[in-house]
């Protein structure tokens, strides 16, 4: 039987996040979020946002867990999650339809993720979203190649200890493969420790 899953950064950040996502979604009706771990993100959300349908999905190994606390909620606008990756050179896997989602919310992923499995959520995400549609990054970002404050350099150095191919994404770096694929960031709103929200607009 699988244990409900528990994120304490869960608990502390999701508020400060809802209160930036709020009127950036007022207008979306269908939101992917990627990477949804345990879930309590999309229940939170989904919950304070009922004109949403708010669709989670992480690697099928996240799946059961999630399950858990979306079936506990019990909420309309919450499907099923589904299981979905960023494979390099082939973008999200298996491939979703285009138009189906008018935003893409993902938290606390990209500097988990290696950078070429980075550039091809990117290439994903603008193939999915229509003219106008978002995509929403919240977690902690370098500026102009530089950390913004002590502690997220320590995080980095454990992130690259763990895993080389990982570490804090340049939002920079981040706008120079999103523009030519149409995506112009539009927002960058600061939060708690030493967190931003990303928003990049398709065009």
């Amino acid at each position: 039987m699988t244990d409900k899953p528990f994120a304490e950064s869960c608990e502390r950040n999701r508020d400060p996040i809802l209160a930036a996502l709020g009127p950036l979604l007022a207008d979306a009706r269908q939101v992917l979020e990627i990477g949804s771990g345990t879930g309590q993100h999309a229940v939170h959300f989904a919950a304070a946002l009922p004109h949403l349908v708010w669709q989670a999905s992480d690697h099928p190994d996240h799946l059961p867990g999630m399950r858990l606390w979306l079936d506990e909620a019990g909420l309309a606008n919450t499907p099923p999650p589904i299981a979905l990756q960023s494979v390099p050179g082939l973008g999200l896997q298996p491939p979703l339809a285009a138009g189906r989602f008018d935003a893409v919310f993902t938290a606390n992923t990209l500097h988990i993720m290696s950078w070429p499995a980075v550039c091809a959520l990117l290439d994903s995400v603008a193939a999915l979203l229509p003219v106008g549609g978002l995509f929403i990054a919240y977690g902690p970002f370098k500026r102009d190649g530089d950390f913004t404050s002590a502690s997220n350099a320590a995080f980095d150095g454990w992130l690259r200890a763990r895993d080389p191919a990982s570490g804090i994404r340049d939002r920079e770096a981040i706008d120079a493969h999103a523009q030519p694929l149409g995506l112009q960031r539009t927002h960058s709103i600061a939060l708690p420790a030493n967190n931003e929200l990303l928003v990049w607009q398709r065009r």
